[in-house]
């Protein structure tokens, strides 16, 4: 058995009508929403006569060749986002119960959290980089450009808040939003640890079946840990620690040693 069980028990079948309405919807404007885009863009992928393994997806691109305007827009774009987080935090919220503390996601654990949250960095982002190369040489994954080859000094904090936004997003609504209605609905942890991974795998179709299959088992470990600890802390600070290197470090450590990559 578990330390800590984060999913509630099932609410009352009367109630449970609502619950469904509101998880439909939740998920058609924010991670559903990118599953089946991601989806249908890896069928458009398939149907090109380009092999995957020559095709790229780019991601952090600028929204304008200005610096002030790109700026803008990339910040109001993560300010949208971020409210989609908002709204679930709102909807989880329970008059007298916080739903940061409820979820884990407070500052009174910060230090354990950090740590098993670089813990996770180790345990995820090694085995994913090795998965990728794999993919990449199986020829069944893209080439995937996290961010533009030259980074100017302003576009460093607005990729930091990306991996934010990323980490932020994935974990709150995947793990600690899905799992609070789904368990509401009378699902196990289990089935909703498993449904939660494949949907997380879904929203990365765009990028080959390589970052299907890593990101199901990024799924089923940060499941795991969630029900755990009980806490989405520390798979945040992994997430957006991942997405930082991704974004920012490597980017950095190809302009600084280009004989390397």
């Amino acid at each position: 058995m578990s330390a800590v069980e984060p999913f509630p028990p099932a609410s009352p079948p009367h109630t449970r009508a609502r619950l469904r309405v509101e998880l439909v919807l939740v998920l058609a404007i924010t991670v559903g929403q990118s599953a089946l885009y991601a989806v249908l863009s890896l069928v458009r992928r398939l149907l090109d006569p380009l092999p995957l393994s020559e095709q790229t997806a780019k991601l952090n691109t600028p929204f304008d060749a200005a610096a002030a305007w790109d700026i803008l827009y990339r910040l109001l774009d993560v300010l949208f986002d971020l409210a989609l987080v908002g709204l679930v935090l709102y909807l989880l919220w329970e008059p007298g119960r916080s739903a940061l503390r409820r979820l884990g996601l407070d500052f009174s654990r910060f230090g354990g959290d950090a740590l098993r949250g670089l813990a996770l960095v180790a345990a995820i982002g090694v085995p994913g980089l090795a998965l990728y190369a794999a993919g990449r040489a199986l020829g069944v994954t893209v080439a995937v450009e996290a961010s533009p080859a030259g980074l100017d000094w302003w576009t460093v904090p607005l990729l930091v808040l990306s991996a934010l936004r990323a980490g932020l997003i994935e974990e709150v609504i995947v793990i600690g939003y899905l799992g609070d209605r789904l368990s509401r609905l009378g699902w196990g942890s289990w089935r909703i640890i498993v449904a939660a991974a494949l949907l997380r795998g879904a929203y990365h179709a765009y990028q080959g079946f390589g970052a299907i299959v890593g990101n199901i088992a990024m799924g089923l470990v940060f499941g795991w840990c969630y029900r755990r600890w009980g806490r989405l802390m520390p798979l945040v600070v992994a997430h957006t620690v991942i997405d930082m290197i991704a974004f920012v470090g490597y980017p950095l450590a190809a302009a600084a040693f280009p004989d390397l990559f």
